[in-house]
C-alpha cells in the first residue's frame, strides 16, 4: 500500500524542496498551506493534494492529518517577529494532539543543532526549535527530530548570509561569534536523512544530531568561501562590541537578510553547534558517495546559482502581509480607502516581447524607471528594518507565485497576460504593483496600476507625499518597458 506523506511548510525554502524527493520516493504526498496559490506554480503541483489550513486551526489539521502515514514539520514562526516562540508552540501543540487522534505512524520534525540539554544557554530561535521537539516527542506519536546546524544550498539563509558577507566585505570587522564552532550541512543531505527518516521503526522516538563532514568556524567558511569562488582571502578584524542586535543590522546592510531574521540566527551563531552523536548512520545510510564536504557544498550551490536553477529560496517564507489581507481584485477592499495609479498605453509591439519584459523586471535589470530614486527608496527601507532591494529574484527570467522580487513579492502571474506584486517594503498601508499586457479592439495594451490602500493618517500623508514623483517614477516605468519591449 502506498504511504501517504503530509508536508507542512511546503511553501518554504526545505518543504519546497522535500515534496519532489518525496514523490521519487514513492509516496503519496498532501501538502497543508495557508495560501494553496504559493504552490500553483511549482512544478510538481500537480502531482500532490494541496489543502487549506493553519497550523494553529486545529478543524483544518485534523482534516489534513486524515489517512496520514507520516507527518513532516516544518512549521517554525521565526519569520513573522516577535512572539514566535508562543506561535511555534501552539502549532506544534495542534499538531501533536491532532497526529495522536489521527492515527499517525511517525512524525519527522527538521529543528537547530543545540537543544540545551547540556546546560547552554540558547537563543530565542534555538530554544524555540527546541521546545517544539520536545512538544512533538511528547505526543505519543513515534517521532524523530533531526536537529541540523546552518544548511548550504543555493537560496538557503545561512549560504545567502555567508556570500553577501564574503563577496561584499574584502575587509570586515566581525563580532566574536565569527570564532564558533559550526558543523554545517548541505540541503542534500538534510533531504536525504529527512525522507530516509519516515522509514524508522515505531520504536525509534528520539532527537538525532545531523551534520556534515566539517567542523568550521564562521571565519573558516568565509575564508573558504572565498577561496571556492575564486576571491582573495578576506581580512577579518574580530572586536568583543558588536552586540546581537548591532551585529543583526549590519548583517542586513550587506545581505539580503532583514534584520527580522538576521537577528535570531546572529544570535544563534553565539552557540557553538557541533554534533554530539551520529546515532542516525544505524538505521539511515550515508548518501550514495558519502555526505557532502563544505567545500562541495558551496561549489554545488554557486553551479545552482550561476544556472539559475535555484528551486526555493529562504525568502519563500512570507514576511509581510497575510492571506486575510485584501487583493487588488477584492470588490469592497474591506471598506478602506484606496489610491490608484493607473496608466494604459496602445503599444506595435509583439505580446510575447512585451511580456518577457515584464516578467523579467527587477533584481539586475531594475524598475526601468529613475534608478536612484528606486535605490533610495531601498536604503530607506533597510534604515528603517525592512528588506530594501536586495533580495533580487530567484531566476532572471521566470517568475512564479511566491516569488520575492526586490521589495515585492509575486502574488499572482498570469503568463503572457498580468503580473502583481505585493509590496513588502516598511509602509503606513499596503500596496500593490501591477503590470500587464491585454488587447482592444484589435490593437495591444500595455497596463499599469500602482495600488495604495493607506493605513490611517499616516497612511495618507504617505501617499499624498509620494504623488508629485509618480509621474516622473511610474510614467518613466511604462515608457521605458515598452521601449525595451520594442528594443528587444
Amino acid at each position: 500500500m502506498t504511504q501517504r506523506a503530509l508536508v507542512t511548510g511546503a511553501t518554504g525554502y526545505i518543504g519546497g524542496r522535500l515534496v519532489p524527493e518525496l514523490l521519487a520516493a514513492g509516496y503519496d504526498v498532501r501538502c497543508l498551506a495557508r495560501d494553496p496559490s504559493r504552490l500553483r506554480d511549482r512544478s510538481w503541483a500537480k502531482d500532490v493534494e494541496i489543502v487549506k489550513g493553519d497550523a494553529t486551526d486545529a478543524a483544518a489539521v485534523h482534516a489534513a492529518l486524515s489517512g496520514a502515514h507520516v507527518v513532516y514539520y516544518l512549521i517554525h514562526s521565526m519569520w513573522s517577529g516577535s512572539g514566535f516562540e508562543g506561535k511555534d508552540a501552539q502549532a506544534a501543540q495542534t499538531f501533536a494532539d491532532g497526529c495522536k487522534a489521527a492515527g499517525v505512524e511517525r512524525i519527522v520534525y527538521l529543528g537547530g543543532l543545540a537543544d540545551g540539554k547540556d546546560g547552554s544557554a540558547l537563543s530565542p530561535h534555538l530554544k524555540s526549535r527546541a521546545d517544539v521537539g520536545d512538544i512533538l516527542l511528547a505526543s505519543g506519536v513515534p517521532t524523530a527530530v533531526l536537529q541540523a546546524a546552518v544548511i548550504m544550498g543555493s537560496g538557503s539563509v545561512s549560504f545567502e548570509m555567508l556570500r553577501y558577507l564574503t563577496e561584499r566585505l574584502p575587509v570586515m570587522v566581525t563580532p566574536k561569534w565569527v570564532t564558533t564552532r559550526i558543523q554545517p550541512i548541505a540541503v542534500r543531505d538534510v533531504l536525504h536523512y529527512l525522507v530516509g527518516a519516515a522509514t524508522l521503526p515505531p520504536e525509534v522516538s528520539r532527537r538525532f544530531d545531523i551534520g556534515g563532514p566539517d567542523v568550521l568556524t564562521y571565519q573558516e567558511m568565509m575564508q573558504r568561501y572565498a577561496a571556492g569562488s575564486g576571491l582573495r582571502k578576506r581580512i577579518i578584524v574580530r572586536v568583543p562590541v558588536l552586540t546581537p542586535w548591532l551585529s543583526s543590522h549590519w548583517v542586513q546592510v550587506v545581505t539580503p537578510v532583514p534584520n527580522a531574521i538576521a537577528r535570531p540566527l546572529v544570535e544563534s551563531l553565539r552557540t557553538e553547534v557541533v554534533c554530539s552523536e551520529k546515532d542516525i548512520e544505524n538505521w539511515v545510510a550515508d548518501p550514495p558517495g558519502g555526505l557532502t564536504g563544505f567545500d562541495r557544498a558551496v561549489a554545488l550551490a554557486l553551479k545552482k546559482v550561476k544556472d539559475a536553477d535555484v528551486t526555493t529560496r529562504w525568502s519563500n517564507a512570507s514576511l509581510h502581509g497575510a492571506p486575510s489581507d485584501p487583493l487588488p481584485s477584492d470588490p469592497d477592499w474591506s471598506g478602506g480607502s484606496l489610491h490608484v495609479d493607473e496608466r494604459e498605453v496602445p503599444v506595435t509591439v509583439d505580446p510575447a516581447r512585451l511580456w518577457r519584459v515584464i516578467e523579467g523586471i527587477g533584481g539586475a535589470r531594475g524598475w526601468y524607471s529613475f534608478p536612484l530614486a528606486w535605490a533610495v527608496r531601498g536604503w530607506l527601507d533597510v534604515l528603517v528594518g525592512g528588506v530594501g532591494l536586495t533580495r533580487g529574484r530567484r531566476d532572471p527570467d521566470r517568475l512564479q507565485v511566491g516569488d520575492t522580487l526586490d521589495f515585492w513579492r509575486v502574488e499572482d502571474v498570469l503568463p503572457g497576460r498580468m503580473l502583481r506584486l505585493r509590496a513588502e517594503m516598511r509602509l503606513p498601508g499596503l500596496a500593490w504593483l501591477e503590470l500587464g499586457v491585454s488587447t482592444k479592439n484589435g490593437s495591444t495594451l500595455y497596463t499599469q496600476r500602482a495600488i495604495f490602500q493607506p493605513r490611517g493618517l499616516a497612511g495618507q500623508a504617505y501617499w499624498w507625499a509620494v504623488w508629485p514623483f509618480h509621474r516622473f517614477v511610474f510614467g518613466g516605468m511604462a515608457r521605458n518597458i515598452i521601449a525595451a519591449a520594442k528594443a528587444g
